[in-house]
């Protein structure tokens, strides 16, 4: 017979569920169309496209036009949309038959970090990084903590006049090595970053995604010609927590990574942990062994510690010990390097060598205290992966 009295973390979870639940219903009434207006339409809301195109709109790529109206194939909800209709991205519009981006060089925020911050640790370590975002994404993740920038439509926020040419000329003035396409969804502004960093590229200035890596195969794969390196959030090995907490599937997700590797992208991974939700500790050995499989055991993987934002904010922060737990099981299944992250002062935040277990790059607060390697290799002559100076 079960207990009357539900353990706490069983108690919290299905409080935090029915938050969830009311949220992305939320999300469903608002986000998807009305069905009985037209059964053709399937994402997006309707007639909601600006009254006039701004200078900072350009025709989309990646979509397809027909007698049923506009499909969009960028990412893989594919929205397919009537005149005036406005993608689920809150981003790109139909107009006179075309779909149109709203988002070509006008960023919402500009930063200049430390490359430690996206989280990159293998590539480039102690570089400034010049990162930029625009309003928009194609997830709904209730955890979102940039969710000011990512929930909101382009019209709705101030943002900076910063074409491609002149983001890269500022990059280039200043001697910035890299510029990190951040904060929100890079996806949703696929054609200014591509362009972007198809200019950079030529500068010598490298390019980053910080992404969740809800994107199609095809525009993935042009994307990643111009693209150095990537951190991928992958939220879950659960397909179920995509569809409750992130509006989305899973597989994508996987997909994206495989190609990014396949590309010669520069790879780096990152596991938010959300207690009651992302922190089953079989999900996370799932998840490492997949990792080891597919990507390889020298992928660094970043466990980060989750604090209550947006919809969420009724969750404690991630204990630490749960912290601890995931990081030694990425060890026991094979990855070489793995990190804990949003928790200070924390050891697991530097490089260990593999092999002879000697702290190579040791960190602290988003910043290298100091860099033993010497040639991308340790004193014992291990090769540690990475992209260095």
């Amino acid at each position: 017979m079960p207990s009357p009295h539900p353990d706490r973390r069983r108690f919290i979870k299905q409080c935090a569920m029915g938050a969830c639940g009311l949220g992305l219903g939320a999300y469903a009434i608002g986000d998807l169309l009305d069905a009985e207006e037209d059964r053709r339409l399937r994402r997006g809301f309707a007639h909601d496209a600006p009254e006039k195109l701004w200078q900072w709109a350009r025709e989309a790529e990646w979509y397809e036009s027909g007698d049923h109206g506009v499909r969009c194939l960028l990412c893989p909800h594919q929205c397919a949309l009537g005149e005036e209709d406005r993608g689920f991205c809150r981003t790109r519009v139909v107009k006179e038959g075309k779909l149109h981006t709203l988002v070509y060089g006008n960023p919402c925020s500009l930063h200049l970090d430390p490359i430690e911050k996206k989280p990159l640790y293998h590539f480039l370590p102690g570089s400034p990084i010049l990162s930029l975002a625009t309003a928009g994404c194609n997830l709904r993740c209730l955890n979102c903590q940039n969710w000011q920038i990512s929930q909101s439509k382009p019209e709705e926020l101030q943002h900076y006049d910063l074409l491609p040419e002149k983001l890269v000329e500022t990059a280039a003035e200043r001697q910035i090595p890299a510029i990190a396409y951040t904060y929100s969804e890079p996806i949703i502004y696929y054609e200014y970053a591509r362009d972007a960093a198809a200019l950079a590229r030529e500068k010598g200035i490298r390019n980053v995604l910080v992404t969740a890596g809800y994107i199609q195969e095809a525009p993935l794969r042009s994307l990643c010609r111009v693209v150095d390196a990537a951190n991928v959030d992958l939220k879950s090995f659960s397909n179920d927590f995509y569809k409750q907490i992130a509006g989305g599937t899973l597989k994508p997700v996987l997909d994206c990574l495989r190609i990014m590797r396949e590309e010669g992208v520069w790879v780096e991974v990152t596991r938010l942990i959300v207690p009651t939700h992302s922190d089953d500790l079989d999900d996370i050995r799932r998840m490492c062994r997949w990792l080891v499989a597919e990507l390889g055991a020298d992928t660094p993987l970043h466990f980060s510690r989750f604090h209550p934002a947006y919809k969420l904010q009724t969750l404690p922060p991630t204990p630490a010990e749960t912290m601890e737990q995931a990081y030694q099981i990425a060890l026991e299944e094979g990855l070489h390097y793995a990190f804990v992250g949003n928790l200070a002062g924390h050891p697991a935040q530097d490089t260990i060598c593999p092999n002879c277990r000697r702290r190579v790059i040791e960190r602290g607060g988003m910043r290298v205290h100091s860099n033993l390697l010497e040639g991308g290799r340790c004193s014992c002559g291990e090769r540690i992966a990475g992209v260095w100076m």
